[in-house]
């Protein structure tokens, strides 16, 4: 009986045993679960054991425990991954599309403003240049400045009413002289106004024929006048009350002088045609001007005469001794020359005009011309006899700006006078705008006869004393007024 007792007992205490350790297994196995699923590392976590044992390293039934954790983690990382990727995939390329775009436009944006800071580089002026341009315009200053001699000679033929020659600011506009000068005033030169229009459009630029062009009021381009406030502060600043003292120097060649007591003639014009006027009522002229409307082989707004009645003009009945200036171009420069010498004259020299648009820019786009467009009009000089005339006072180019149609510079009225103060000239085909005080204007689109003085009315009396026929009917008779 003892023995069977003492059996039973051992028998209970190893039942006890094993489910002591049954339970302390089934906890390390739990523990081992829960680190896995919170991230953890599993080497810094100590596997429990039994009581009685003191060492830390699992025992070789808990390692398949450690193998199935670490499997099932792996296993439920890749589902996740795969959920995620699957759920998922049209924000991701989405998310993807913006943030290249943006990348994209980040990058164009840098291009960019790296362009604009090399183009601003690369346009700004170096040292060396802007000391450069500095000494050109200090230069050009100083040529531009009139010396002792040429002021006295200024002083000797100022106009009367304050006029001359006024200089054009080279940049055009007050805002681009202040801009390149960096000044809150413009310069004292002339300078133009824009004329912008309800049709005008900037971005096309300026037009090449400017304040000459014929299509104005159409015209997309756009065009320019000079600024009427320069106009004004000039004559201001002129102040020609009429008493200026007109005089040649007085020694060499310059013999010939216009007293401050001596008058100007008033302009006289006659309205005729020159094919049948009789010229032995104008009298004799020291300086004849011509503008014939020579037949160039082009279509032309006005009418012209053909070679043979050009030659036939009486010309020589105008002039025993003095200048003659004829306007030529094209074809009729080798037949003005012609005519010069069948007229009695020795051709002596020759006057360029330049054409020059209103910003005085070199035309390029000349109305005439078979071959190249024409820059530049020719004025042949020719003499007879021996007419004291000032010489060297001025050269043979004329820098000016074209207008209407055969519309010659102003500024060969003032190189006439200077070469033959107060004699008598005439210009003949000339129209309203070339009438000119000292001067008589014959042609057939003037307005009327008009004569002052009383010895080419009297002859006037004696030629035509019923008045000038101009046409079928139609009678001129000579006014004052």
């Amino acid at each position: 009986m003892e023995d069977n007792a003492i059996g039973e007992i051992n028998f209970q205490t190893k039942s006890q045993s094993i489910r002591d350790k049954m339970k302390r297994r089934r906890e390390a196995i739990q523990n081992l679960h829960a680190l896995a699923t919170s991230g953890r590392p599993l080497e810094d976590t100590a596997i429990p054991t039994s009581s009685s044992s003191t060492s830390t390293k699992p025992t070789a039934a808990s390692m398949p425990a450690v193998s199935e954790a670490k499997k099932q983690k792996t296993s439920d990382k890749s589902s996740a991954e795969v959920k995620i990727s699957t759920s998922t995939p049209v924000a991701v390329a989405v998310s993807t599309t913006v943030v290249e775009k943006t990348e994209k436009k980040k990058i164009a944006v840098e291009k960019k403003r790296d362009l604009d800071e090399l183009n601003a580089l690369l346009s700004m002026q170096s040292a060396k240049e802007r000391e450069e341009r500095s000494q050109q315009e200090e230069i050009l200053t100083l040529l531009s400045k009139p010396t002792a001699k040429e002021l006295s000679l200024m002083d000797t033929f100022r106009s009367q009413n304050g006029g001359g020659v006024k200089e054009f600011c080279s940049y055009s506009t007050k805002k681009e002289c202040m801009k390149v000068y960096r000044s809150r005033e413009p310069c004292s030169k002339l300078h133009f106004v824009k004329i912008l229009q309800a049709h005008t459009d900037q971005s096309l630029g300026d037009c090449s024929f400017l304040n000459t062009c014929f299509h104005m009021d159409t015209c997309k381009y756009i065009h320019y006048e000079v600024d009427k406030a320069d106009i004004c502060k000039k004559m201001k600043k002129g102040g020609g009350d009429g008493s200026d003292v007109v005089v040649t120097g007085g020694g060499g060649s310059r013999s010939r002088m216009l007293e401050s007591t001596t008058k100007l003639v008033p302009a006289q014009w006659i309205q005729c045609d020159l094919r049948n006027f009789k010229f032995e009522v104008l009298g004799k002229f020291s300086v004849i001007m011509a503008d014939p409307p020579w037949d160039i082989h082009m279509e032309l707004p006005y009418g012209t005469m053909s070679d043979d009645e050009m030659r036939q003009l009486p010309v020589p009945d105008l002039q025993d001794e003095g200048l003659i200036f004829l306007w030529v171009t094209g074809r009729a420069m080798e037949l003005g020359r012609e005519c010069l010498k069948l007229w009695g004259y020795e051709r002596v020299d020759e006057i360029i005009w330049v054409k020059t648009n209103q910003l005085q820019r070199i035309i390029r786009t000349g109305r005439t011309g078979h071959w190249l467009n024409h820059g530049k009009e020719h004025c042949l000089v020719g003499a007879k006899g021996n007419l004291p005339i000032n010489r060297g006072l001025d050269c043979d180019v004329i820098v000016a700006e074209v207008r209407a149609t055969s519309h010659k510079p102003d500024e060969i009225y003032g190189i006439i006078e200077r070469l033959s103060p107060g004699t008598r000239k005439i210009e003949l085909f000339g129209r309203p705008h070339n009438v000119q005080p000292n001067w008589v204007t014959l042609g057939n689109q003037l307005d009327g006869v008009v004569l002052h003085a009383e010895e080419m009315l009297d002859r006037w009396n004696r030629v035509y004393p019923d008045g000038y026929n101009i046409t079928e009917n139609f009678f001129l008779h000579p006014k004052t007024e």
